[in-house]
This record gives C-alpha cells, sequence and structure tokens, in this order.
C-alpha cells in the first residue's frame, strides 16, 4: 500500500505503476491516468475503472477512490457496474419536469413553514402561473426566456403576486441545482439578472397599507363592538386592546392564558418573527375572557374563540364583518387596528417608541440593538396597554 509518492510518480516513464490496494497509474507519453483493477464479485472476471488523469486527481484523492472501490467489491457490488447505475439514475433525474421537482421542494420544506396554509398557496400560485407555461419541462433545460413567459404577463397587473411566484421559481430551481439536476446561474434570479430586464415592482405599484381606524373614532366603534355582543365582536375587541395580529387571536387557547399573572403568552410558531411574545393583558381584555370562559371546551380545540365547525376557530372573514359592522364601512381592516394603536400611542402619549413597537412584536431593525437588548420592556407595555384600553373603552365608561 502506498507505494507511490509524489516526487516518484515525477520521474517515472511510460508503463504501469502499482500504488497497492488496487490502484494502479498508467503513464503514456503525456498522458498519466489513475485506474482501479479488481476481480468482480458478480462474474469474478478482472476489470479496470478508470478513476481521472493525474491532472485532476490527486494521489490522495485517487487513493481515497480506490478505498471506496474496494468497500464496494467487500460488500459485494461490481464499482462498473455501479458507476453505470448512478449514471443512468443522475440521467433520469436531470431529465425530470419541473411540476415533478415543485412537487418535492414543497413536501420537503413545508414541515418547516409556521404556517400550514403555505404549502398550498405555493402549489395554487404555481398551478395557475408556472405549470402551464414550462411544468412539464425537464428542469435542467428551464431558460431564463420560460421564467419571463411566465412573469411579464402579471409583472405590471399582479406585481405583488408575480414577485411571489418568481422567488418560488428561484427556490426550486436552487433546489434542484444543489441536488445536480441542473447547472448554471439561476434563470429567475432578480438582482443582477431579472432586475435588468423588468421594472422594479416599487417602480410599478405603491405599497398599500391596511386600512386603519381613524384613532379619534376608535372609541364610537369600540362602543359598537361591545354592544354587539357577538364572539366575533369580542374577538376584534381582544384584538384591539392586545394590538395582536388576526392569526395570533384567532388561534389563542385558553392554556396560553395566566389569568393570575395576567399575561398571554403566544408561543414562537404562531408569531411572524418565530420568537415567544409575552402580551399584557388590560382590564377590558380580562373582561372579555370572563364573558366568553363559558364557552371553553378542552376537548374541541380549547380555542378562546371556537368557530362554528367542530375543531376550528373564528375566520378571519368573521372578525372581518364584525369589524365592518361596527365602523359602518368596509373599508377599514382588523390588521389596520395595529395602526390605529400605533398612531394613538405616537401621537396621544409620551411612550417611547420602542415599547410601542415591542407591544406590537416588530422585529428590531437595528442589528446593534437587537443584540444589546435583552428585556422585552414588559411592565412598562403592561402601562401602555392599560392606558390603550381606557381611551379607547371611554365611549363606554361615560355613557
Amino acid at each position: 500500500m502506498n507505494r507511490l509518492t509524489i516526487r516518484t510518480m515525477n520521474s517515472l516513464r511510460d508503463g504501469v505503476y502499482g500504488d497497492g490496494g488496487n490502484l494502479w497509474l498508467t503513464i503514456k507519453g503525456n498522458t498519466r491516468a489513475w485506474s482501479v483493477r479488481f476481480k468482480s464479485p458478480l462474474t469474478g472476471k478482472t476489470r479496470e475503472m478508470g478513476i481521472g488523469s493525474v491532472r485532476h486527481v490527486s494521489l490522495a484523492d485517487a487513493r481515497r477512490l480506490a478505498a471506496e472501490a474496494r468497500q464496494m467489491i467487500f460488500d459485494g457490488c461490481d464499482p462498473i457496474e455501479e458507476r453505470k447505475s448512478q449514471k443512468a439514475t443522475f440521467k433520469q433525474e436531470r431529465s425530470l419536469k419541473f411540476d415533478d421537482i415543485a412537487s418535492r421542494y414543497i413536501q420537503e420544506q413545508s414541515p418547516a413553514w409556521r404556517d400550514p396554509r403555505q404549502a398550498p398557496i405555493w402549489t395554487t400560485s404555481l398551478q395557475r402561473y408556472v405549470f402551464p407555461v414550462f411544468g412539464d419541462k425537464p428542469v435542467a433545460t428551464i431558460t431564463t426566456e420560460d421564467v419571463l413567459n411566465v412573469l411579464r404577463p402579471i409583472w405590471t397587473t399582479k406585481t405583488e403576486t408575480a414577485g411571489r411566484v418568481r422567488g418560488r421559481i428561484e427556490r426550486i430551481l436552487d433546489y434542484a441545482k444543489t441536488h445536480g439536476w441542473r447547472e448554471g446561474e439561476n434563470p429567475a434570479q432578480w438582482r443582477g439578472h431579472l432586475s435588468n430586464i423588468l421594472p422594479a415592482p416599487t417602480k410599478i405599484t405603491k405599497v398599500e397599507h391596511h386600512a386603519a381606524v381613524d384613532r379619534m373614532v376608535m372609541p364610537c366603534v369600540m362602543k359598537c363592538l361591545i354592544t354587539s355582543n357577538g364572539l366575533a365582536a369580542k374577538a376584534v375587541q381582544f384584538l384591539c386592546l392586545t394590538a395582536a395580529r388576526s392569526g395570533e387571536v384567532r388561534s389563542a387557547t385558553w392554556n396560553e392564558i395566566d389569568l393570575n399573572a395576567k399575561i398571554w403568552t403566544v408561543p414562537g410558531e404562531r408569531m411572524k418573527a418565530g420568537r415567544e411574545h409575552r402580551v399584557p393583558l388590560c382590564d377590558g381584555v380580562l373582561e372579555i375572557l370572563e364573558a366568553v370562559l363559558p364557552l371553553r371546551d378542552t376537548q374541541n380545540g380549547d380555542y378562546i374563540f371556537p368557530g362554528q365547525k367542530i375543531g376550528k376557530n373564528l375566520s378571519d372573514v368573521a372578525l372581518s364583518k364584525a369589524l365592518h359592522t361596527a365602523a359602518g364601512t368596509k373599508n377599514v381592516t382588523v390588521h389596520g387596528l395595529r395602526s390605529t394603536f400605533r398612531d394613538w400611542a405616537a401621537e396621544e402619549t409620551d411612550f417611547p417608541r420602542e415599547v410601542a413597537e415591542m407591544a406590537l412584536a416588530h422585529t428590531i431593525g437595528d442589528k446593534v440593538e437587537a443584540a444589546y437588548r435583552r428585556g422585552d420592556l414588559f411592565e412598562k407595555r403592561r402601562l401602555l396597554m392599560q392606558e390603550w384600553c381606557q381611551y379607547v373603552t371611554r365611549s363606554e365608561l361615560q355613557k
């Protein structure tokens, strides 16, 4: 074993030289190539398998490849037949269609996605916009023109959707490249590629913010919600008084509530930032919880705001309808209540900006600040939320 050295190899002339362990070096003129000689465990015949030239395969790599071949032989496999099988599999996989690769990607990645709705959303968007164009095309042959044929018809009319579709195509093609099913640059890449062809999304459409209830009329809206008595109306009140997101409220369960400590702890998997979030519960929220407590059903999801179907929570549509009824208009959104709260905190209070931002569970944009901040300003947020409660319920208190 290991008879050859780099120094001796440089001085060798034409001939065949053994390194030991089935590894051989053949020199003929300017050609120097490695090979592995072995007796096939399948046929008993002596065979020789090339493993590359000295120019591309070092002595150390050649020994490693020879060791791998010996292991195959020991396991009863013929290295040459195994290589043929791998090449056939690789060739077959390179001919896999884009829609097959997309399905694999979604199936493998979706367990890591926080929102279970993402998988069907991905599938639906691909089926609607991508598969009809190049879904049945081998993933190795997809070009920039293919991607543009998908994006151009919707880039200016459905800009946000088009951007998401482009990103999904890019990730699927990256997935295929990592597996060795395609080569070269990603044709769906934006920076330095499609950005040179398509206009920037920000130049096409302005960002549309969620329509919010004006902070000055919020007490009147809250009064209507309180007098409604419907479960959806109570969920909207709960959302408003906690400045939480719709999904966080609708999926809230009783085991997340600590009535004694007056804290609602939202688990990280339900938070947009992926981190656990503690919410101080003001007096108004405690009253809501007391009112809906008789509806508690631990055998049916234990949701604070259960839906009509068994095991389901209230829908986002139900909350929207309750808010529209209370506000007397459809030109406001449930998510916009967070903006209402933020406007009020900025315009009507002296609380520091970071307290209001943390109440909204916003991620700290400044990396340095994020690195040094350890607390969650909980007690300051408790005072803020109690003051917010008093503000929005003042009409009810004064009647």
